[in-house]
């Protein structure tokens, strides 16, 4: 067993202890909302590309799926009032810690994609499948803020493959050729920086990723201090010339 898996072992299991009566607070709060379960089930791609079942407490209407995309923005009226809450503080992910107990997830690893995105991969992105996907990443701290990227969108799905996808798999993949132990411990730490002072987060991991030698339009884009603009995702033919 690696170390990263034991880690992950150690940490899923103590959290889940730990963050018990929490949990327990955000399993009624939203059944009392509506008396329907609590839980979420999100088909994800797991790594090699097969599928497995990932756990979100439910922040939206049941069948919420159904009735709209994939991808959310942050007035979207498929959200409930606790709903809201819990996606604020990720309080919604955070039962996630059992997806890493059974080796579906890490805690740390380019997050799990719905399986209509994966199937969109170019051959330079699939390599984010040869990885666990995780609870949290490099662009998890640089898209906190996703919601409120799409909010307004027509079309949320096709403005998410067009302006942030793109930027998401550059930082999956550069932490997939730079990812350590101590990176990890790293992006942990940010991650909950981040709920208090995302700009903090994004000052310290861009100190982080400037380290990694990566392509300085990522690093740019990772600050988040210029607009998000349509750009091909990694392993793409074509080019931007707005970024030339």
């Amino acid at each position: 067993m690696t170390l990263k898996r034991t880690f992950d072992l150690l940490v899923a299991s103590a959290g889940l202890v730990l963050f018990s009566p929490l949990l327990v607070a955000v399993m009624l709060s939203i059944w009392l909302q509506d008396r329907k379960s609590p839980f979420y089930i999100a088909p994800r791609a797991a790594r090699g590309g097969s599928e497995f079942r990932m756990l979100k407490f439910r922040s939206m209407v049941v069948n919420a799926d159904k009735i709209g995309g994939s991808s959310t923005a942050a007035a979207d009226r498929r959200i409930t009032p606790v709903g809201r809450f819990v996606r604020a503080y990720k309080l919604d992910e955070l039962i996630q810690l059992w997806n890493v107990l059974e080796g579906d997830m890490s805690l740390v690893g380019p997050r799990p994609q719905v399986l209509t995105d994966a199937g969109l991969y170019t051959e330079a992105e699939k390599r984010m499948l040869t990885v666990r996907p995780g609870m949290t990443d490099p662009a998890s701290i640089v898209f906190s803020d996703e919601g409120d990227v799409l909010h307004g969108s027509s079309d949320s799905d096709l403005l998410y493959n067009q302006i942030i996808r793109p930027w998401k798999s550059r930082l999956a993949l550069a932490y997939i050729d730079h990812r350590t132990f101590g990176t990890d411990l790293w992006l942990i730490l940010l991650t909950v920086v981040a709920i208090a002072s995302r700009p903090a987060a994004l000052r310290a991991l861009g100190n982080l990723i400037r380290r990694w030698q990566i392509d300085p339009l990522v690093v740019r884009m990772a600050a988040r201090q210029e607009a998000l603009v349509p750009y091909p995702p990694p392993g793409a033919a074509e080019v931007v010339e707005h970024y030339l």
